[in-house]
């Protein structure tokens, strides 16, 4: 390996100013000259330990911690590639970067196929180049697991706000099921109201107003109650709720609400509407010819 002559360390966020490395060689080539080589370039302080061959390797990986792994490809000794593979297989998931004495082009791609994070030709490479690369792996793998701690800390929270909606539903069903008895719908308005649900929860308001208006027509003209149709409402919320997959329990929650606001409004309004036909209809005239009864 070529070295770099020795500077001043470069400040940049990627490389870390330490790093510890855990370098498996085999008997053919001790790994000497790669500390040696690292301690050429002050850009970082890099602690390296050095084993010989894979299961001495993977004890050392089970008993400590490294930031990155360094395996020489030594053919006939040392078959990096299946080391690298069987590695992975096991669930290891340090970077791994490989040197070796062939050159990039007949060796990278194989390691990236194995599951490397990178191939260096130790013939034509510099320390500094080393370094950047060990540096991007880490990087690389930080943020896999940063990125991991995420979804998992999202999908944490997603199932708690499920949970907390579902036991909502279950309380307000149990409360209406207390006071009325359970419906019996028409599976059309079931399966209608589903489609009016999923398309509010997406779309809103906006471009449905023409059919909550019809739909409320239809649930007067059936003379659907309001405990009925709340008992619908939640029926069909808890199956969508069921359903959502990674979305937002909280934010399809929301929006159910709105719509139900509205319906009832539409509702509301419809029923009044019916009375007052009924209430303030003129009274029936007598038919010509006929007297009214004396």
């Amino acid at each position: 390996m070529s070295t770099t002559l020795k500077t001043q360390p470069t400040p940049n966020a990627a490389i870390p100013a330490s790093m510890r490395v855990l370098h498996i060689t085999g008997q053919k080539r001790p790994g000497g000259w790669l500390t040696d080589a690292l301690a050429t370039d002050d850009a970082t302080q890099i602690h390296v330990e050095q084993t010989v061959g894979c299961a001495a390797g993977l004890a050392m990986l089970r008993d400590k911690i490294f930031d990155a792994v360094l395996v020489s490809h030594v053919p006939g000794e040392l078959d990096s590639l299946e080391l690298t593979a069987g590695y992975r297989a096991g669930g290891a998931e340090e970077p791994i970067v490989i040197l070796g004495t062939e050159c990039e082009q007949e060796m990278a791609v194989s390691c990236y196929e194995a599951g490397a994070d990178g191939y260096l030709c130790i013939d034509t490479t510099t320390t500094r180049a080393l370094i950047w690369v060990v540096s991007r792996a880490i990087q690389r793998y930080q943020l896999v697991q940063e990125n991991r701690r995420l979804n998992q800390a999202e999908q944490t929270r997603l199932q708690r706000e499920r949970d907390a909606v579902e036991r909502l539903l279950d309380d307000q069903r149990r409360m209406i099921l207390d006071s009325t008895s359970d419906p019996q719908l028409p599976n059309a308005l079931i399966g209608h109201y589903r489609e009016l649900l999923r398309t509010y929860v997406i779309m809103g308001s906006g471009n449905l107003a023409d059919e909550l208006g019809q739909l409320a027509s239809v649930l007067v003209s059936a003379t659907v109650t309001a405990k009925q149709f709340i008992h619908l409402h939640l029926y069909v919320l808890q199956e969508l709720i069921h359903g959502l997959g990674k979305r937002s329990a909280r934010h399809v929650m929301s929006r159910a609400d709105l719509l139900a606001l509205e319906l009832l409004t539409h509702l509301s309004n419809g029923y009044q509407h019916r009375h007052d036909e009924y209430v303030f209809s003129p009274p029936q005239q007598a038919l010509p010819g006929f007297d009214e009864a004396v």
